[in-house]
């Protein structure tokens, strides 16, 4: 008992020098690649990149100490980060305070989800999700997470779109008029780094050898140059003027914002008191919906406001009395000298303060990030929000299990190790659930860095203590020294990691394993990619998908007409053109008999007593009726006795005790008789044969002697099975 409430405690049977060795190298070297690939994961997810360092300091370590896996390595991943900007993008604006509150929030939700679901042993949930239907999703994901870099690889900025391609349509359109090509010669730089260590050594840490060869270069070079100038110093009265409508419309947006808020309020207390008039409530409805309309209008103009200052260009010249000034365009100035940077306007969702206008002539870095361990901090809990982002936490919830369970299957593996699925959730949940309290937004299981961890030479989970060790140790002496770090860089570390989430060879081998499944597959991928960033659509409608093939497949199982093979077995007798007995139909049923499915058997049997006019027996071969249910006992027997009142018989073969036991406990065993049920099919046909051909001249009976039909006539006999 003691061991199942502290797993970990098995980590020191045995323990040794050398595991000590393998897990302090193991959790140093994972050490090494977290930290650069957290910052990049909390920025997709749309949080500061100090937030994902915040990720990585205690979630890995509960991770392990109450997971199952000895090499997971828990933290901030690609997907799980892709999906808390999705969810968390329609409530509030990436960065901002709300947002932060939002994304520890889920955290929370997502762990206690997990935990439920492995202290229920409800681990099984996630074969709701097909591999089809994840392959589509993760492919389609890598597709989405490496092109929402592209704007930090060019050191563009651009207003997103409802959709994602529109967002990447506006990416390339401003790379078309403008890159920073410094940006993207140290993304380019941290490419080559990464690829050329993992051809040469990739034991090496290249994630981190090019975070720290680029960041001294940009430390080096002053890649980061900005400037706070006020709104006088502009000459451009076009500029000036297009700042001040701007900051105008977002403060109106904040007002209208302000007053749906009082009306929301004041509607929820009529609707709680009681004789409130209906006509009042309606009124504050009605105006709560015209200040909708009149945000998304001035959000569309703010946008436009925004696209327009990003594309200025401004050129500073000092003039005589030592002040600067920005102009559009080149300008000659009696004693003036221009600089020859090209400067632009740093542009959020917010105003921007007339007397400190940020303008960057240069590339942009992580920036400034908090000394010192993240702060306990419980996360602020609203019912109402919890009750909107329940659809995605199921989604993030169960997605990021899978991922973390599918990498710790294949190093288990290869060390040998057992895995307990509900522990492990138990372990993911709790790691999310206390980060949070840390600040820390939702986290996984990471294929790369456990890949990392295991040929480290990683033995235990205590490789994630001493990696969780690294991470505080950086938090608070070190983070001066990731402030030149560049962000296409950390662009560069992600679209790297994401690379192998794109399986193309799993449609192709779900295509030819069964061919509903690969179009099931890649009707995921596309709806993702449309979809995108409501990645929560695409998912739903793989598994919908799913869902209904499956009760399509339960509604209609395989059923085959059998007669005797060359092999001495009894096949698909349209399939290999083999002759039928006129008289006995030998129906094989591959399905549990249940209430989904029995009128599809019903259907069967009465269109061979239709279709064969010599017909006197039926024999069902129930080698793959694994269950029978009421309503399938039900119309089983009703059949035997609408078989028998119309001059035929009924046997059965091959069916498991479980099935017998049902028909014992609901007489339908007597009512088939003893003697009509059998073990096997050759029993069967060996009992009923001399009967059934009493009186013909059907010599020899293709059941008992292997006759092929010609050619023609197997095509007419497929051609009347599709007609049908």
């Amino acid at each position: 008992m003691v061991k199942r409430l502290f797993p970990f405690l098995e980590w020191f049977e045995g323990y040794s020098t050398a595991k000590l060795r393998g897990d302090l190298i193991g959790g140093v070297t994972v050490a090494l690649v977290l930290i650069p690939q957290s910052m990049a994961y909390a920025q997709l997810a749309g949080l500061p990149a100090y937030y994902g360092l915040y990720a990585a300091f205690l979630p890995p370590l509960i991770a392990a100490l109450f997971g199952s896996s000895r090499q997971l390595a828990t933290g901030p991943v690609a997907v799980v980060s892709l999906m808390t900007a999705a969810t968390l993008e329609p409530l509030a604006t990436a960065g901002t305070e709300a947002y932060i509150a939002y994304a520890i929030l889920l955290a929370l939700l997502v762990g206690i989800f997990q935990f439920l679901l492995g202290l229920f042993r409800l681990g099984l949930v996630v074969n709701f999700l097909s591999h089809p239907v994840v392959n589509g999703f993760t492919s389609a994901a890598a597709i989405i997470i490496g092109t929402s870099q592209l704007s930090k690889l060019f050191g563009v900025y651009v207003n997103k779109g409802h959709y994602h391609f529109q967002t990447i349509y506006n990416v390339i359109a401003a790379a078309t008029d403008y890159i920073h090509w410094p940006t993207l010669a140290l993304g380019a730089l941290a490419f080559v780094i990464m690829i050329g260590i993992k051809k040469l050594n990739p034991r090496l840490p290249g994630v981190l050898i090019a975070a720290v060869v680029t960041t001294l270069i940009s430390w080096a070079t002053g890649f980061e140059n900005n400037r706070l100038v006020t709104l006088d110093q502009i000459v451009s009265s076009n500029v000036r003027t297009l700042i001040t409508e701007y900051n105008e419309t977002v403060h109106t947006i904040q007002e209208k914002a302000e007053q749906r808020v009082v009306l929301n309020d004041r509607q929820q207390e009529l609707r709680e008191q009681t004789g409130s008039s209906p006509e009042e409530v309606l009124d504050l409805v009605h105006r709560v919906r015209l200040i909708n309309h009149e945000i998304e209008a001035l959000k569309e103009e703010a946008a436009h406001a925004r696209a327009e200052l990003r594309h200025v260009r401004l050129m500073a010249v000092d003039t005589l009395a030592d002040s600067s000034q920005l102009y559009t365009r080149p300008h000659e100035v009696s004693g003036s000298v221009g600089d020859a940077v090209r400067w632009r306007i740093r542009v959020g969702e917010r105003a921007l303060d007339p007397t400190s206008i940020k303008l960057m002539g240069g590339g942009a870095v992580v920036g400034e990030i908090p000394a010192g361990l993240p702060s306990f901090k419980a996360p602020s809990f609203d019912l109402e929000t919890v009750l909107g982002l329940l659809p995605m936490v199921i989604v993030i919830s169960i997605l990021g299990f899978m991922e973390a369970i599918s990498i710790a299957k294949a190093m288990a593996s290869r060390t040998g190790q057992r895995l307990n699925p509900d522990q492990e959730l138990i372990g993911q949940g709790l790691a999310n659930m206390v980060g949070c309290f840390n600040q820390s937004y939702a986290v996984s299981g990471s294929f790369s860095r456990s890949a990392v961890n295991i040929q480290a030479g990683a033995q235990t989970g205590l490789s994630s203590v001493f990696s969780s060790a690294v991470v505080g140790v950086t938090l608070i002496l070190f983070t001066p020294l990731l402030y030149h770090l560049p962000q296409s860089v950390l662009a560069a570390v992600i679209m790297m990691a994401v690379f192998g989430l794109l399986n193309v060879r799993g449609f192709t081998r779900a295509y030819r394993a069964q061919r509903y499944d690969g179009i099931i597959g890649i009707i995921t991928f596309v709806a993702t990619l449309l979809f995108a960033p409501h990645l929560d659509r695409g998912i739903f409608i793989g598994v919908a998908l799913s869902l209904s093939l499956l009760l399509l497949r339960n509604i209609k199982p395989d059923i085959a007409m059998l007669s005797m093979h060359t092999d001495g077995t009894y096949r698909n007798a349209e399939r290999l053109g083999l002759q039928r007995c006129r008289h006995i139909a030998v129906i094989r049923f591959n399905g549990s008999l249940i209430f989904a499915n029995v009128a599809y058997l019903e259907e069967q049997v009465m269109h061979q007593v239709q279709t064969m006019p010599e017909l006197r027996y039926v024999l069902i071969v129930g080698n793959g009726i694994n269950e029978l249910d009421a309503s399938g006992e039900e119309k089983l027997a009703e059949l035997v006795d609408r078989l028998r009142e119309s001059g035929y018989d009924l046997v059965m073969s091959g069916l498991n005790d479980a099935v017998l036991d049902v028909m014992r406990r609901t007489l339908l065993y007597e009512k088939i008789g003893e003697d009509h049920l059998f073990r096997n099919a050759t029993r069967a046909l060996e009992a009923i044969h001399d009967e059934a051909h009493r009186g013909s001249d059907e010599s020899p009976c293709p059941l008992f002697k292997v006759r092929f039909i010609g050619f023609k006539a197997a095509r007419e006999v497929r051609r009347g099975w599709n007609e049908k």
